[in-house]
């Protein structure tokens, strides 16, 4: 049975995924194609339902119910850390929903953490979508005060030279007592059936815990997609976001993702409560 797999060309989920993209595992009766496009639009994709299994910003799942549940393997999340807002020059807080803001997608969870953040619904911020990997650029031409950075931006907008405003993990994790900060998941079409989803479960389990225990290859598989990060950087990013918590959320883990959208409803920035279902 071929299967259509999304995720972001970045070393994280590349990492994630090196057994199954090298053929390192059995897969019995199960052939991937494997799809590398940027998280919003692999959102955009899910809200469509035309992937099998997707990589998904947690705000977005929240749209896709009815299609997809979310996977035990595959969390991206920030453990004190996460996305950030830099810019040429720190920005108070309380200025944040002034200035122009460029976002990468308006279905990321950095995006929804930004609202809750700032307490600001989306019409009543200044901002413009850019693509993530464009952010800095934005910012370089003067068409955004702050960019709102995700991936490996995180550990490199010092060296770009940008100041930092605001790590939103951080603020998550003392504004809910210690929780992560819920960022990205797999999820998995409900329509292949109870006991294919257990399958693929496991598979996908596999191919997280082989990376993990055989990090060297992993990592030097995942380098290229690391945009300028030399080894040691790659290895320190893949190892905030390819985890513990990616191999099973936990309660810790389920905790974290109730909390952010429990939160984001109670706000008025998602249309209905949000029904978990993880397989």
């Amino acid at each position: 049975m071929k299967l259509t797999l999304g995720h972001s060309p970045d070393p994280d989920d590349a990492f994630m995924f090196y057994a199954l993209a090298k053929h390192l595992l059995p897969t019995p009766g199960y052939e991937f194609q494997h799809i590398l496009q940027d998280i919003q639009t692999l959102n955009e994709r899910a809200l469509r339902a035309e992937l099998d299994i997707t990589a998904i910003s947690i705000h977005a799942y929240a749209y896709v119910l009815k299609d997809y549940a979310l996977l035990r393997s595959g969390a991206s999340m920030g453990d004190n850390y996460g996305p950030m807002l830099v810019g040429r020059r720190v920005v108070p807080r309380e200025e944040m929903a002034r200035v122009k803001i460029a976002v990468p997608g308006l279905m990321t969870s950095a995006f929804l953490s930004l609202q809750l953040f700032l307490g600001k619904r989306q019409e009543e911020l200044n901002f413009v979508v850019v693509p993530f990997d464009e952010i800095f650029d934005a910012l370089r031409r003067g068409e955004a005060d702050l960019g709102l950075i995700i991936h490996e931006g995180q550990l490199t907008y010092a060296g770009e030279g940008f100041a930092l405003s605001a790590d939103l993990g951080q603020w998550w994790f003392a504004e809910t007592g210690g929780l992560p900060l819920p960022l990205g998941g797999n999820a998995v079409k409900k329509s292949l059936g109870a006991a294919r989803i257990a399958e693929l479960s496991e598979i996908l389990y596999a191919s997280i815990k082989y990376g993990l225990e055989d990090r060297v290859a992993g990592v030097e598989h995942a380098l290229p997609l690391g945009r300028g990060l030399d080894r040691a950087l790659a290895d320190k990013f893949i190892g905030m976001y390819v985890n513990e918590l990616t191999l099973d959320y936990g309660e810790r883990g389920r905790r974290g993702v109730r909390e952010f959208l429990d939160r984001g409803y109670a706000a008025g920035l998602l249309p209905a409560p949000v029904e978990l279902e993880f397989v």
